[in-house]
This record gives structure tokens, C-alpha cells and sequence, in this order.
């Protein structure tokens, strides 16, 4: 009985004190200088997925690059840079020669279906 009378207490309390409990509130300075740094790669052996990239901004200028093997066999290298005065721009690179696996053509399909 004890211990009901003290449950009900302690319920009475945090019901007359507002006991919910509400998260911080976190201001945001929409006008603050934008600044920050990432990288990552990708290296997977058993499936042949190869890509990296990385980009940096500062205030408006936004720099970066990535890279990807391509399925045809050739490695795409993509940079790029933004700014608020002259938009956004991007440079694509292909190092290598597109190649069919094993040499098969896919014109050879038959493309009716009866």
C-alpha cells in the first residue's frame, strides 16, 4: 500500500510541475559562413565497384571531384566547381577505351516478341 500511495505522489508531482519533458531548443544562425571538408572511397574487389569523391566549400565556393570505374571499362572523372557569380560548372574526363565484356554484341537479340 506503501508504495501505491508513493507512486501516486510522485505522478501528482510531475503532473502539477509540467512534467513533460521538452527537447532543447537549438537556434539557428542562417546566416553563418558555411564552411566544410569531405572524402570518401570506395574499393570493392568482389563486386568491382571503384568511386571516390570529394568536395570542400567555403562561404559560396564549392569545389570538388569524383571518380568511377564505368561498366564499359572506362574510368569518369568528374570535377567540378560553384560559385554564386558564375553558377555551377562541371568537367568530365574519360580515361580508357569503352569495351563490350568478352567481345559480345547484344544486336544479335531478338527484339520482336510474337
Amino acid at each position: 500500500m506503501l508504495k501505491i500511495i508513493a507512486f501516486i505522489c510522485c505522478l501528482s508531482v510531475v503532473i502539477v510541475s509540467g512534467g513533460f519533458y521538452q527537447l532543447p531548443h537549438y537556434e539557428q544562425d542562417y546566416y553563418a559562413h558555411p564552411k566544410y571538408k569531405f572524402e570518401y572511397g570506395v574499393k570493392d574487389i568482389l563486386t568491382g565497384d571503384h568511386k571516390s569523391q570529394w568536395e570542400q566549400r567555403d562561404g559560396q565556393i564549392v569545389t570538388g571531384s569524383y571518380s568511377l570505374d564505368e561498366a564499359d571499362g572506362t574510368h569518369r572523372i568528374v570535377t567540378y566547381n560553384s560559385d554564386d557569380h558564375n553558377g555551377f560548372h562541371a568537367y568530365v574526363h574519360r580515361v580508357g577505351h569503352a569495351q563490350h565484356p568478352h567481345g559480345e554484341s547484344y544486336s544479335h537479340i531478338d527484339q520482336h516478341h510474337g
